[in-house]
């Protein structure tokens, strides 16, 4: 199964293909995407992304996962979330999310088995 393209990306909105959703922050992966709710594990910009935020994508058997830290990426993505992707022998991408945009959508143009997480907004 191929991870949905990203369709569009402006501040505070992201359309996934196969979804008739207009996400905030979102995750993808192979086959599916839905709403990331910071709530669900108290994530904030700083410490910021946690593996708990990145666990669900993670199992669902991606080669690579893409983190997009925000337009102007104030949200945070410590070492250990990192560490954590990369024990799982997950590769890992950390960018501005305009940029993490582009790269996932240029992995999922390869065929590679793509994950993401995106925050749309600071």
């Amino acid at each position: 199964m191929a991870s949905p393209t990203i369709a569009s990306l402006s501040w505070g909105q992201m359309k996934v293909q196969g979804s008739t959703l207009t996400y905030k922050d979102c995750k993808v992966w192979p086959g599916g995407s839905r709403a990331w709710d910071w709530r669900e594990t108290g994530t904030e910009h700083s410490p910021g992304v946690q593996p708990a935020d990145v666990k669900e994508v993670a199992e669902k058997g991606v080669q690579t996962l893409v983190i997009g830290r925000g337009m102007s990426e104030a949200l945070k993505v410590p070492p250990s979330t990192v560490e954590y992707l990369q024990k799982q022998g997950i590769n890992v991408r950390v960018l501005q999310t305009e940029q993490a945009v582009k790269e996932y959508n240029a992995l999922v143009a390869q065929g590679v088995r793509v994950g993401g997480v995106f925050h749309s907004t600071c």
